[in-house]
């Protein structure tokens, strides 16, 4: 596998720090699934650090003999230690009319590499996805779906119990202008009392989010949308809660593969929001998160929000650890995960809480 993972590139642009850093892709099994990114290792092998940045394009043939131009996606700006590595993705823009040659930096394209694809064919429209399993094959648009909040299961003592959650993103439309930048999300977050008799679910939040997710250049992006957070409840203890917010989100980076990213959003309520008018005296209007990470490597979170006026607050940290990392070829990530302030669960927002859970991610 290490070895069909070597497959021959051509760089089509080069600067002074490029030629000490070497890119070697992850060969794609065919063009379609190339389709859904390709994975470039970027080797430092100067003596110095260099800019995280691989050459614009690249040609990568597929395992079944497909040979692609790939061109890089967007990322936060980052810097490769001597000696250290960092990933990019890229995504296949071209056909490739030759067979791959040695890597040369600098060289131009030979003549014939880099037949666009036809017309009525994007290169970013991807088909559907059939996975074969005990149960039958199951179908599904998969490249569309991307992680959204973190998806995990932590577990805390006595009455901070285990909070669960699930969610995710999903991409409706592909190649279509603006639209493209359209987003639905999902997020569903389950408390559970472990130390009741019958652990029972005390508390479940239904959050569905319609938003517009615009890339700002290779560090930033913006989002603007609508939220709705609901109890699930009837009408005599119904919480609904609906928020148009803007976000924005910045990168830094901060040497040797680390990278900080700052999120400000603020929200507007609007609507009914059920037995829960006074909700904003305790969410507030506006938020900060901040983030320290390094890619396969630690990642922390804290994101704080109030009311000013009410002075009524509230701080969530998570953390994590890819269990990969520790041998074993996990895919998990182990988890960390703290609450204090008011409105940890949407029933109780009211109250405040102090946790503190530990546990697993599956996405963070």
């Amino acid at each position: 596998m290490a070895m069909r993972a070597l497959a021959c590139l051509i760089p089509l642009c080069a600067t002074p720090a490029f030629a000490q850093l070497r890119a070697v892709p992850t060969q794609p099994a065919s063009e379609r699934d190339a389709l859904r990114g390709v994975e470039v290792i970027l080797i430092n092998e100067g003596a110095d650090p260099v800019a995280a940045e691989g050459p614009r394009q690249i040609e990568v043939t597929a395992a079944d003999g497909t040979r692609l131009v790939l061109e890089r996606l967007p990322a936060p700006v980052a810097t490769v230690a001597p000696g250290g590595f960092v990933k990019a993705r890229y995504v296949p823009t071209a056909y490739a009319a030759r067979p791959s040659v040695p890597a040369t930096p600098g060289a131009p394209l030979p003549a014939g590499v880099g037949a666009a694809y036809p017309a009525d064919r994007p290169p970013s429209v991807t088909g559907e996805t059939e996975v074969l399993a005990s149960r039958g094959t199951a179908s599904g648009f998969l490249d569309r779906f991307s992680p959204h909040e973190p998806v995990y299961g932590a577990f805390g003592l006595q009455d901070a119990g285990a909070k669960l959650q699930f969610s995710f993103a999903f991409r409706p439309f592909d190649g279509a202008g603006a639209l493209d930048h359209l987003r639905f999300a999902y997020t569903q977050t389950m408390f559970w009392r472990l130390d009741l008799p019958s652990g029972p679910f005390t508390h479940t939040t239904y959050s569905p989010e319609l938003f517009a997710d615009i890339p700002m250049g290779d560090s930033a992006a913006f989002g603007i949308g609508w939220r709705h957070d609901s109890n699930g409840e009837g009408p005599a203890s119904s919480i609904d809660s609906n928020r148009l917010f803007a976000r924005v989100t910045k990168a830094f980076d901060l040497g040797d593969g680390w990278r900080a990213e700052v999120t400000p959003q603020a929200w507007l309520f609007v609507g009914k929001q059920g037995v829960a008018p006074d909700l904003d005296r305790y969410w507030g209007n506006a938020s900060l998160s901040l983030t320290v990470m390094r890619p396969d490597s630690l990642k922390l979170n804290v994101t704080a929000r109030g009311n000013p006026e009410t002075g009524r607050y509230a701080a969530e940290l998570f953390a994590s650890y890819p269990l990969g990392r520790l041998g074993g070829g996990f895919g998990i990530y182990l988890f960390g995960q703290a609450f204090t302030g008011y409105g940890e669960s949407l029933d109780a927002f009211r109250r405040r809480d102090s946790h503190a859970r530990l546990g697993i991610a599956l996405t963070r």
